[in-house]
């Protein structure tokens, strides 16, 4: 139908000299309050504008580490009085936090030097109310993977212990918590590398939304135990659960003391990996 309706307007325009028709209809923008169709809108309005370069490019497959952020109350803090005033003040605020965390955690200091001890991430997307994070895995060790869940569940609790206090006093009604899914797997480039889709894309967002966790990661790809201290392995719990899109008994890593704050209702999506295991071995 907009294919025949665009030809339709197209073919009335030639009928009409140049400066009498562009006359007439800009009057009758003017008197009816609409825009007529033209060349030069359907040339700005294409594919174009998601910025994501030549789109026929051939995917590129990358390993890939996938983190999606979410900020839990960005909705009720967009609805309060005059949020148009609060939302840049906020967001900036977040953004030179949070980037700045980022770099803080993948960098060491030995005293002389400061060195990155991962790559930083190659694609950074804006969400809304929240981020896509994505780390290229493929010249990282399964030690360094590790490192990395250990910084985001860092960072989440540094939202929640330090950026939320000082910001509260600065901004009424700010998100309160940090959430965050993580995922290992496959990407695959669209366009120019502008984006990525793969389905550990999909899990880590599945896995940011498991309220009120604010984070978890799954036991796939993620061999804690063997590479993080016991410092950061006595946080986490191995658990089962459904994920949907992505399986029915998946085995994530939950951290242990947001876990045990839960009411039994919110546990029940949860199974132990004893009874995840005899479940399979049923089947």
């Amino acid at each position: 139908m907009k294919r025949r309706f665009y030809r339709r307007v197209r073919r009335r325009v030639p009928a009409l000299k140049k400066a009498e028709g562009q006359g007439q209809r800009q009057a009758q923008s003017q008197s009816n309050g609409l825009i007529i169709v033209n060349d030069d809108l359907f040339d700005k309005f294409n594919p174009s504008m998601l910025r994501l370069g030549d789109i026929k490019t051939p995917c590129q497959e990358k390993e890939a580490i996938a983190a999606v952020f979410d900020l839990s109350g960005f909705t009720n803090f967009c609805n309060q009085a005059d949020a148009y005033l609060a939302i840049p003040s906020f967001l900036n605020s977040f953004y030179e936090w949070f980037f700045s965390s980022i770099v803080y955690g993948l960098t060491d200091d030995d005293g002389e030097d400061t060195r990155f001890w991962a790559e930083l991430p190659m694609l950074v997307k804006f969400l809304g109310d929240g981020l896509l994070v994505v780390w290229n895995a493929h010249s990282m060790n399964d030690e360094q993977i590790c490192r990395l869940a250990a910084i985001i569940y860092n960072i989440c609790g540094a939202y929640q212990e330090d950026f939320y206090p000082q910001i509260k006093m600065e901004i009424n009604k700010p998100p309160d918590v940090l959430r965050c899914g993580m995922a290992r797997g496959k990407v695959f480039s669209i366009g120019n590398g502008s984006d990525y889709i793969g389905h550990c894309i999909n899990t880590a967002s599945r896995l940011s939304s498991l309220s009120p966790l604010t984070f978890c990661f799954p036991r796939r790809g993620f061999p804690i135990q063997e590479y993080l201290s016991p410092q950061y392995t006595q946080l986490f719990v191995s658990k089962y659960i459904s994920i949907r899109g992505v399986g029915d008994d998946e085995p994530i890593w939950v951290a242990k003391e947001e876990f045990n704050k839960l009411t039994a209702k919110q546990r029940m999506q949860y199974r132990s990996v004893e009874n995840g295991i005899a479940k399979v071995v049923a089947v």
